[in-house]
């Protein structure tokens, strides 16, 4: 009795009397065989989808005021979607703090002023009072010295000891009277110019608070239309919101050029570069496709839904035209990437791919067994990759590992495995 295999799955049995029985594969213990892939050239697309919105490429920030450094109160704002005129408000802060300030930076240099006066009256009364005291103090020099008893025949020694002691006396006293009257002038100037100081503190106090009163009012550069910009919970900011100095408030979009900016799973953007050719749809218009181009992708993957934790890429599409009568800042699109498009290439499943020496390799069918060759992988989709070198048409490759089949003594078996069409994907 021989064993043949006939067809996949079904065992036949020839018998002596020539007698042929198709025996089903329950009835025959034998071992699996590796299935075989014959290699064909076909076309190889791969594609990914991508949902976002449209935004300009351009646009003119509208931020809260840099002066004074400290925070806003919003009073009024814009209606998101708005259309202005050059000139026109578009924010409108509470002012009742600056005005208290500058009430305040008035009152201090009212006060500044009345010290300033008072202490240049007092200045005034002490230098005339040492002016006073050194004139004295300069008479009573020269009258010392004119009457100096100094003659030995006529006043005793005592006398001319007593009379040169007040000399000297005198000479002190108005040394004593200029150089008071020198420090008495350096205090005045000094508290004079502290005085000064703090006037000059409220100044700048009044002066803040005049620019801040100035800056209250946010207006439009130019014409267009206003979109509030929005934290990271996707709100805008609102009335009575605290606002500190520079935060963006709204921005107007230039509409003579737009991008898509979408969002691709983090799963699908290992094979995204710039430059790839990709079509976006606008939700509004599903039936016209706008062609693009990938301008940039975001290094890292975040959140679209702080409570959903799938990651995604932010992309940028670059359109090739943009029809301002259609597309607007903020309109849904969807968009196609193309990441590999081939009308023809060899193409095979990716769990033919072994790795051998930190090579890949595939177990090509050759002369009655199966021989490891080295190829080179190129795009990927979902269950088949790209074969750029390696790899003819018309060679027959095992689909799994072959090396990992329970005995490799029934090769001759293996040879007879059914051949299924290759292709591409």
């Amino acid at each position: 009795m021989k064993l043949r295999v006939s067809l996949p799955g079904f065992v036949c049995l020839s018998l002596a009397l020539g007698a042929v029985i198709v025996v089903p594969p329950l009835l025959v213990r034998s071992e699996p065989e590796v299935p075989i892939l014959r290699i064909e050239h076909g076309p190889f697309r791969v594609r990914v989808t991508a949902e976002g919105n449209l935004a300009a490429v351009r646009n003119t920030p509208l931020t809260a005021p840099m002066k004074p450094q400290m925070p806003f109160t919003l009073a009024w704002m814009i209606e998101d979607g708005a259309l202005i005129k050059e000139g026109d408000i578009i924010a409108r802060f509470d002012a009742s703090q600056l005005e208290q300030d500058r009430e305040d930076g008035l009152s201090d240099q009212r006060i500044s002023d009345h010290h300033i006066d008072s202490a240049v009256t007092s200045r005034e009364v002490n230098v005339g009072k040492l002016d006073r005291d050194v004139e004295v103090a300069g008479e009573e020099l020269e009258v010392a010295r004119e009457f100096q008893q100094t003659d030995t025949h006529i006043y005793s020694k005592i006398e001319i000891v007593e009379a040169q002691i007040d000399t000297e006396l005198a000479e002190t006293r108005a040394d004593h009277a200029r150089e008071s009257q020198t420090i008495q002038d350096s205090l005045s100037e000094a508290e004079i110019e502290l005085l000064s100081i703090e006037r000059r503190k409220a100044e700048i106090k009044v002066q803040q608070a005049d620019e801040g009163l100035a800056a209250l009012d946010v207006q439009s550069p130019h014409a267009g239309i206003v979109m509030l910009e929005r934290d990271w919970r996707g709100n805008p900011v609102r009335v009575g919101d605290t606002v500190w100095p520079g935060r963006p408030l709204a921005k107007i979009p230039d509409l003579t050029e737009m991008q898509a900016d979408v969002y691709v799973l983090e799963a699908d953007a290992g094979n995204l570069e710039d430059g790839q050719l990709a079509t976006v749809w606008l939700d509004s218009d599903p039936d016209v496709a706008h062609a693009a181009t990938l301008k940039s992708i975001d290094p890292m993957a975040g959140r679209r839904n702080r409570r959903v934790p799938v990651q995604y890429f932010r992309t940028v599409l670059t359109l090739e035209d943009t029809d301002t009568a259609t597309m607007k800042p903020g309109a849904r699109v969807h968009a196609e990437i193309t990441i590999a498009d081939f009308e023809s290439a060899v193409t095979i499943p990716r769990q033919s791919v072994c790795t051998v020496d930190g090579k890949p390799v595939v177990y090509r069918w050759k002369k009655g067994k199966f021989v490891a060759t080295v190829v080179e992988l190129g795009p990927a989709a979902f269950g088949r990759i790209v074969v750029t070198s390696g790899l003819d048409e018309g060679d027959s490759i095992a689909l799994r590992d072959p090396t990992l089949s329970k005995s490799n003594s029934e090769s001759d078996e293996s040879s007879s495995a059914p051949i299924l069409p290759g292709g591409g994907s």
